[in-house]
């Protein structure tokens, strides 16, 4: 029992890291930003100036990466880089 335990952790622990790599990667694709570029906390708008367009670009890219549903007004430019993780993790867990 123990064993099969570990092992669902396992998997949702390598299922987040997954979904955070995905995020990072879109940012880097749409944004031309290195991981060590990503400013976790700040407003999307405020750390990167992203405008509305590159924002449904950042969701598009996100949707196809993990198979979302989601509108491409679900995420907003509002939003954290952090919250955009945890979303995403929220919606593929």
């Amino acid at each position: 029992m123990r064993a099969s335990f570990t092992k669902k952790l396992n998997s949702r622990k390598e299922l987040a890291v997954s979904v955070e790599e995905t995020v990072q990667s879109v940012f880097k694709d749409v944004l031309d930003l290195g991981p060590d570029e990503i400013k976790p906390d700040e407003p999307m708008a405020q750390a990167y100036e992203v405008d509305s367009t590159e924002m449904v670009e950042i969701t598009v890219a996100i949707k196809k990466a993990l198979n979302l549903d989601i509108e491409n007004n679900t995420l907003n430019k509002d939003q954290s880089y952090n919250q955009i993780v945890e979303f995403c993790k929220s919606q593929v867990g």
